[in-house]
């Protein structure tokens, strides 16, 4: 936490290797967070750009009041997942198969995980939000139960409980 702590103190002193080190440690699961919250890889990895691009223009206003780095790139994250959300429902797309664009890996794998991942984002619909929220913090964006009670505002117990019925209903959505 204290190397955290010098490298967002760096950061906001415009250190671009510190943020560059920042952005390793956190692309990866802010991806994964937004990707699960959307279901659209490629609009997930330019929705994960335009976070860090958010991040680093406001670095400088960032605060340790009680809530992680973590936690404030993951409320950055939510709030784009809104606005995207937002906007998609105002227009119709065409999604590309991306089967046909993707090259070197095993199309069978591919299919094989893009159905998996389509069986749980359909099994998450019937969850209420704030369980989606958990589900997609805790394992899409890896982060703990405290880190999650942080950037969602709630207790750790709250957190926990969310959690626990969140992975019963999935089960139980899944076994059908």
């Amino acid at each position: 936490m204290q190397d955290e702590e010098r490298l967002v103190e760096r950061a906001k002193q415009r250190d671009q290797e510190a943020f560059a080190q920042l952005y390793e440690e956190y692309f990866d699961r802010i991806y994964r967070y937004i990707v699960f919250k959307i279901g659209d890889e490629m609009e997930a990895e330019d929705m994960t750009q335009q976070v860090f691009l958010k991040a680093l223009r406001s670095i400088s206003s960032f605060r340790w009041k009680g809530v992680s780095f973590s936690a404030w790139l993951f409320r950055i994250a939510h709030n784009q997942v809104v606005d995207y959300l937002r906007r998609k429902a105002k227009r119709i797309a065409v999604p590309i198969n991306e089967s046909i664009v993707s090259g070197g890996e095993d199309p069978q794998k591919v299919t094989e995980q893009r159905a998996d991942i389509e069986q749980v984002l359909a099994a998450a619909k019937h969850l209420t939000r704030a369980q989606r929220e958990v589900i997609s913090l805790r394992f899409a964006g890896d982060l703990s139960v405290a880190e999650v009670a942080k950037a969602m505002g709630r207790s750790v117990g709250a957190v926990k409980a969310l959690q626990h019925s969140a992975v019963v209903a999935l089960r139980k959505a899944m076994s059908y």
